[in-house]
């Protein structure tokens, strides 16, 4: 069994609860580790054999909780209704009932749906939520904008949903939405290559459209090769020179059929931009509609701009109308405009997104910087300083950069008021807090998380306030759990406890090596951060590990060119180990791309082939090619990495900082640089 690191307050204040011995303690330790393995490979016996051992422990609710889900398919009511009863107010009794409306909803059981509901407290389930709007929509009791409110949610998931998809249908069965608002659905799944979400969608639309799905879906170049039923459908129509005007049935049929070639053009562009664009531009523009064409170009256009490509912009100014666009292609018209230096494209792209994505700290600074772009008059100048100013702070990339814009430098934060014993005290009597941590030290990480995010944030309506949160903070930090203490004192609104945000666990080790190698500790510190929170075991899905998440492979590399002799990859786990590796390679980056940080994260993150590769073209400001990284996950991993260096810089150094003195620009590697390192994995 896991051995718990002896955290004497806790683990007593635990065991008290449980009023159990400890070797029973240790027997229900082991039980529940057992059952967590039983549970992820669904052996209902073998969590029906170990639940009577879990009897009595603090995480009993758990065990309890894996052995009615793994078979809640099956369960009667009954049994759930008990559970609800055993374990009231617990995030485990909430937990089962966000599944027990799963089930309801599926099974169309709409009184029961009700009536569980009431209860459920966390909300947060967009599929629940949409069976939600279904029945008040059946019910004749749903909101003026319940089609808004599907349809976000419906656009947002990257997986099916029977609760949204259920609840588009019957809007659109009861004209509430569109058959357009439906297609863009079908159009959205072809762009993340989710075949079940398009052809739901379909589905719903135009079943009688479901046999040709499957080609334009899946083999697009030979549906559009073919013609497509579009072009069948004119070649009819044209036989006669007298043909009767078509009744409405067949006008819609040849619509649907225009979507399905949209589908698949759509489809076409993300394996094959160019051809996509060539036969967007010589088959099919006059027999799309102006809003499915500029759909496709804005498909053909982001593609375009993600490959880095210089004819992004180009197929974006094919777009006839921004508006049509959703809010991943306009927010990618805009980082190709910022990469042209095409500022009035940069406005226009923003100004067609909808509120939520325009108001994000990205494209307020974005906007600001466009409208400073040129020799803006003094109420344009006016109108960006404000917009600069209602973003600026030290949170985040962005707010750093436009409190810079406004003349200022980050600077670490008034510390507030001290937490007092009383705030303290209630925090380390919650029992979620307390289950939550115990949970992570056992091992449960996963559970233990869940768990202390419900505590946090959803126990309560409108989660804990920020005094509490702060409690829960120190709560974290002071049983050395740090992603729990970061994460949670970053909901805090109302002030910013810098010690909390941005601690340096292991500040001896860092330091002294940092200084062996000549490194800026602020750095290391920022993305060590990011990488794992100070998790000494995180193990990311791709197999790095520890502290500085390093892949194997490359630990091996590193650890051969610094000669650290006897190396196994069981080391990662081994603080000063992972420490000196992970810094080793940060410096070889760091080395090999002319001291950047910006590429050096990047080539942390992804690898120093696609920042070598990314770094061609225009030289930029380092912002605006951070911006245009390719991948998600890399662009905001460099973004928070620099942000986060420059607070710890703050810190350390008790200095104003500058992020803008970090990032410098960025353009192809001179031809008087040294070689890049070839081997640097």
């Amino acid at each position: 069994m896991k051995t718990l690191r002896i955290l004497t307050p806790l683990i007593a204040a635990l065991v008290v609860m449980a009023a159990m011995p400890a070797q029973a303690q240790n027997a229900s330790d082991e039980a529940l580790l057992q059952m967590q393995k039983a549970y992820r490979k669904g052996d209902r016996a073998q969590l029906a054999q170990l639940l009577p051992q879990a009897a009595g422990s603090p995480l009993e609710a758990w065990a309890a909780y894996w052995e009615l889900k793994a078979r809640l398919e099956s369960a009667s009511d009954e049994e759930v209704q008990a559970f609800f009863q055993r374990w009231k107010g617990t995030y485990q009794e909430d937990r089962l009932r966000n599944d027990w409306l799963l089930i309801l909803g599926q099974r169309r059981d709409w009184q029961r749906f009700s009536d569980v509901l009431q209860d459920f407290r966390m909300r947060d389930d967009p599929n629940v939520q949409c069976y939600a709007l279904l029945v008040a929509e059946i019910r004749g009791s749903a909101p003026a904008d319940v089609g808004d409110q599907v349809l976000n949610r419906w656009y947002a998931q990257k997986r099916s949903s029977d609760g949204c998809t259920q609840a588009a249908a019957q809007l659109l069965a009861d004209g509430r939405i569109q058959p357009l608002d439906v297609w863009r659905k079908a159009r959205l799944g072809g762009e993340i290559n989710h075949p079940g979400q398009s052809r739901a969608a379909v589905e719903a639309v135009a079943p009688q459209l479901l046999g040709q799905f499957n080609e334009a879906f899946g083999a697009p170049s030979k549906y559009l090769a073919l013609g497509g039923p579009v072009a069948k459908a004119k070649a009819s129509k044209t036989k006669g020179k007298h043909k009767p005007a078509a009744a409405p049935a067949a006008a819609a049929r040849r619509e649907h059929s225009s979507e399905l070639v949209t589908l698949a053009l759509v489809r076409l562009a993300m394996s094959n931009y160019t051809g996509a664009a060539r036969l967007l531009s010589d088959t099919w523009t006059e027999r799309l509609s102006s809003e499915q064409r500029d759909w496709v170009w804005g498909a053909i256009g982001r593609q375009a701009a993600l490959s880095l490509s210089d004819d992004a912009m180009a197929y974006f100014a094919k777009v006839t109308r921004d508006a049509d666009l959703p809010g991943e292609m306009l927010a990618w018209k805009a980082r190709a405009a910022l990469r042209a230096g095409q500022w009035k494209q940069v406005r226009q792209a923003i100004a067609a997104m909808r509120p939520a994505l325009r108001e994000e700290s990205t494209w307020v600074y974005w906007k600001a910087r466009a409208l400073m772009a040129g020799q803006p008059s003094a109420d344009v100048k006016a109108q960006a300083e404000a917009l600069f100013a209602s973003i600026a702070g030290t949170t985040g990339f962005y707010e750093q950069l436009a409190m810079e814009e406004i003349g200022g430098r980050i600077q670490t934060p008034p510390a507030p008021a001290p937490l007092t014993a009383e705030e303290k005290a209630a925090a380390r009597a919650n029992p979620g807090l307390n289950r939550a941590l115990y949970a992570i030290l056992l091992g449960l990480r996963g559970e233990g998380v869940r768990e202390w995010n419900y505590t946090t944030n959803l126990h309560q309506s409108g989660g804990m306030g920020d005094r509490e949160l702060l409690a829960a903070a120190d709560f974290a930090c002071s049983q050395e759990v740090w992603d729990r203490c970061i994460n949670t004192s970053e909901r805090t609104k109302g002030f910013i406890d810098s010690a909390q945000r941005f601690p340096m666990p292991f500040h001896d080790a860092v330091l002294r090596r940092t200084a062996e190698i000549g490194l800026a500790p602020a750095y290391v510190y920022g993305l060590v951060r990011q990488e794992s929170r100070f998790i000494m075991d995180a193990r990311s899905h791709v197999g790095a590990s520890g502290l500085m998440q390093v892949m194997p492979a490359t630990a091996r590399w590193t650890a051969k060119k610094i000669g650290l002799a006897g190396f196994t990859t069981d080391q990662l786990n081994d603080k000063e180990t992972n420490l000196a590796i992970g810094t080793a390679y940060l410096k070889l980056a760091l080395d090999d791309f002319d001291d950047s940080m910006p590429l050096a994260a990047a080539a942390y993150n992804a690898g120093p082939g696609r920042p070598r590769s990314w770094r061609n073209g225009p030289v930029l400001e380092a912002a605006i090619w951070a911006e245009n990284v390719p991948f998600n996950e890399t662009r905001d991993y460099v973004k928070k990495v620099l942000a986060n260096t420059v607070n710890y810089a703050a810190i350390i150094t008790g200095q104003p900082q500058s992020l803008k003195a970090r990032l410098g620009t960025i353009g192809p590697r001179a031809s008087n640089d040294r070689d890049p390192e070839p081997d640097l994995p």
